[in-house]
């Protein structure tokens, strides 16, 4: 669903994304894990059609980003780290604008609308200025919009920013339900123990290339690490400092 060649960004002289080839498949939950500045926004950002590569293809579904990237969008909800919305308009008023956005309106979107902001629990705040909402409730408001088309991709960047332990429940299951049913998550985030819950597959990325990529018995074999948790992985192939480091350091 997600495919990835010799995908590049560079800054000047700088080079965010180096080289990246990633395949990830129709009905995966994939974790994209790396430190910060490691590359996993610039080019999650790069996939949503945000940024433009300097080199390299993009393929949602099988669309290409740069030959066809309205159709390849169409196919994609993106959900940033941080909830970027329009406070002067209601949680109605900008779920509409963004179905507009993919061309959609009319009584099948107030339809949807109303069914998402069920489901988040953002009914009676329907009506209200987003500049009233909490963080969460602005996270849920974004979440919502990512999903109002019904796209067959969803990339998300720190999914559980701002939630309570209830909608970050409810998030889990609700990803793990689109993925069952043959969609395709690539998610973003520190939280290591929920990687290990949740994903299929981890690919983790540094100085803007993919280290390893796989399952997690993959990743252990690939790295030569064995029964080394998930955390500990990270922090070997990322220069992070262990545990064991850590007690050292402390004596």
């Amino acid at each position: 669903m997600i495919r990835l060649t010799d995908l590049t960004k560079r800054y000047g002289k700088f080079t965010a994304v180096d080289s990246i080839n990633l395949e990830i498949r129709r009905g995966e939950l994939f974790g994209f894990l790396g430190p910060n500045g490691a590359g996993k926004t610039t080019t999650m950002r790069m996939i949503a059609g945000i940024l433009q590569p300097t080199s390299g293809r993009i393929e949602i579904a099988g669309d290409d980003m740069a030959r066809e990237p309205v159709r390849a969008k169409s196919r994609l909800g993106f959900i940033p780290d941080r909830p970027y919305v329009y406070d002067k308009l209601t949680g109605a008023e900008f779920l509409r604008f963004v179905a507009a956005l993919f061309g959609q309106e009319g009584a099948a979107v107030e339809h949807r609308m109303d069914e998402l902001l069920d489901l988040f629990e953002l009914s009676t705040w329907k009506d209200e200025l987003v500049e009233s909402y909490s963080h969460g409730m602005r996270q849920k408001l974004i979440i919502s919009s990512a999903l109002l088309h019904r796209p067959e991709v969803i990339v998300v960047d720190e999914p559980m920013v701002g939630l309570d332990p209830k909608g970050q429940k409810f998030l889990k299951e609700l990803f793990r339900a689109f993925v069952e049913r043959g969609g395709t998550v690539l998610m973003s985030t520190h939280t290591l123990d929920m990687v290990e819950e949740m994903c299929d597959r981890i690919g983790i990325i540094n100085g803007g290339r993919i280290l390893t990529a796989g399952t997690m018995a993959e990743v252990r074999a690939q790295t030569a690490h064995g029964d080394t948790g998930l955390e500990d992985l990270f922090l070997k192939l990322t220069g992070g400092i262990t545990d064991r480091e850590m007690d050292e350091i402390l004596k």
